[in-house]
């Protein structure tokens, strides 16, 4: 069998000077092979764990009791596999050389173990250097025929809110009760671990198919998403669980990689469910960071416009004003859609300059109208959390020079979910200056009617899925009607969206809907045919 030294060696195995001080202080063992698995380098840790005559013995005469041939290993470059002789089992990372042949550095199983002691002082759980360590074992198992597993990245949602608002403390105790219901979703074979403030991850064992992994995720999101009690708070939060499927071959990064990648999609399609891995996702984020990247750039070359579509009053029918809705031209995508790049400018925090140019655009477009027309603008959510989102609109209105009363806020039920004071706060605040605020899509949330009782709104728009669902009578007809009657009861203007036939104007003109809005009554339009459409 040929010997290929290492580079800097003297031909027999041993470092040349200079590099053999620094490998033979090195505290575990580095062996050095060539392809056909011969030895051909050992350093001092080495050659103290299998004699001085290693160099020149085989890979096979090492590790009798390897997992896996030692081509097969070594073929895919930097792999950790299970190696052993018959005093110690090795944790072994190969690595290919540019002079040919292969290094293997080898830690004792020993070692490993002692490294991943160290748990949790919080939850009491394995921390991110042990959950490496197990699942490096795991993958090495599992590519020398050993049980499939997977991987389980969990992510709380809405925990930093339970955290400004209640406490460090009250938080602290809500992440020790999530740690002991992720225990009693798995079984003692499974590894739980904590590996950030919010962010877990289970390592579930014996796998045999996809449909055992989403049980284990699904009853994840379940008990997790719970209500809790401490310290006389009723607190609910959810979970956001992504699952990738090991293969054999695949490395700790890339499953983990690929778990991340599955809670993405999981946060994306609105948190509180799982997803589980599939080869597509990873082309979804590069388009992702693609559209971050362009979106970033959007502002600055110009590429957002407003359109503006009108709303009637049902009883005077004439156009009384206009929504303001932002369209985005790409260059090489083409129009890009709110849908596709409003909730990415929200995860980014993009939204904040974004609704800031919607506003100063609309309202200086406005000054152009007749005097009793008014111009609506929808708010974020995350802009509702901003602190100078009063600052922003009274400097919008003073530049353009815009009365307030002209100006009405649209906001959703999703601006009101979390930390309603002060957001009822804000609401009151701009009702002060003379703003009238809208509720939009109202009767598609969970409370929507108690936040009437809370806050009273100038104007209620009923979201179109039920003006549309009205054709078919039934629930939507009833809803539809339930709320244009609360409405009118609780001295609020209605507008009814979404309309696009004769029969949809009728028969909301029957339920005693004060303002209309859809397509029937007026597309959406560039601001230069405001001035043709008001004339016609």
């Amino acid at each position: 069998m040929s010997v290929h030294p290492l580079p800097n060696s003297d031909g027999r195995g041993r470092a040349a000077p200079g590099s053999d001080a620094v490998l033979d202080a090195l505290p575990h063992p580095v062996v050095g092979f060539d392809w056909d698995g011969e030895v051909i380098f050992a350093n001092a840790s080495a050659r103290d764990c299998f004699g001085e005559r290693i160099v020149g013995s085989d890979f096979a005469d090492l590790f009798p009791n390897g997992s896996d041939p030692f081509k097969q290993l070594a073929a895919a470059g930097r792999v950790l596999g299970l190696v052993s002789n018959a005093q110690t089992r090795f944790r072994g990372l190969f690595g290919a050389m540019a002079a040919g042949g292969f290094v293997l550095s080898l830690i004792a199983e020993e070692a490993d173990a002692a490294a991943g002691a160290e748990a949790d002082e919080l939850t009491g759980m394995m921390k991110r250097g042990g959950l490496a360590l197990r699942l490096d074992a795991a993958l090495a198992d599992l590519a020398g025929g050993g049980a499939r597993l997977a991987v389980h990245c969990i992510d709380l949602d809405r925990f930093k809110t339970v955290n400004d608002t209640l406490g460090h403390g009250v938080g602290d105790g809500l992440l020790k009760k999530v740690a002991d219901r992720m225990r009693a979703a798995c079984r003692k074979e499974d590894c739980v671990a904590r590996i950030g403030g919010d962010e877990f991850v289970v390592i579930q064992a014996g796998v045999g198919d996809r449909t055992d992994a989403e049980r284990l995720a699904a009853r994840l999101v379940d008990l997790i998403g719970r209500t809790y009690v401490l310290s006389g708070h009723t607190v609910n939060i959810g979970a956001s669980v992504g699952v990738a499927l090991a293969e054999p071959g695949q490395g700790t990064r890339d499953l983990l990689r690929n778990g991340d990648l599955a809670l993405y999609e999981a946060k994306r399609a609105g948190r509180g469910r799982f997803r589980v891995f599939e080869d597509g996702m990873d082309a979804a984020l590069r388009d992702r960071r693609e559209l971050e990247i362009d979106l970033r750039r959007a502002l600055a070359l110009k590429q957002f416009s407003l359109h503006y579509q009108p709303f009637i009053d049902l009883q005077t029918e004439r156009t009384i004003g206009f929504e303001a809705l932002i369209r985005w031209d790409h260059p090489v995508r083409g129009r890009v859609t709110p849908a596709d790049f409003i909730p990415l400018a929200e995860e980014t925090g993009l939204i904040s300059k974004i609704g800031e140019w919607v506003l100063r655009t609309a309202c200086a477009t406005a000054t152009t109208w007749p005097d009793e027309m008014s111009v609506a603008v929808n708010v974020s959510p995350v802009q509702f959390k901003s602190d100078n989102l009063i600052e922003t609109i009274v400097s919008a209105l003073a530049h353009s020079g815009l009365p307030a009363h002209r100006l009405e806020i649209e906001i959703t039920e999703g601006a009101l979910l979390e930390d309603t004071s002060n957001v009822l706060k804000t609401l009151h605040a701009l009702r002060d200056l003379g703003i009238r605020i809208s509720m939009d899509d109202f009767g598609t949330g969970y409370s929507s009617l108690s936040y009437l009782q809370k806050f009273p709104f100038n104007k209620i728009k009923i979201d179109r899925s039920f003006v549309q669902g009205a054709d078919e009578g039934g629930d939507n007809e009833a809803i539809l009607k339930a709320i244009a009657g609360l409405g009118l009861s609780l001295g609020m203007a209605i507008t009814a969206e979404g309309v696009e036939t004769p029969e949809q104007l009728a028969r909301i003109r029957g339920e005693q809907c004060t303002h209309v809005q859809g397509y029937f009554t007026g597309r959406p339009m560039p601001a230069d045919g405001i001035a043709t459409f008001l004339q016609a």
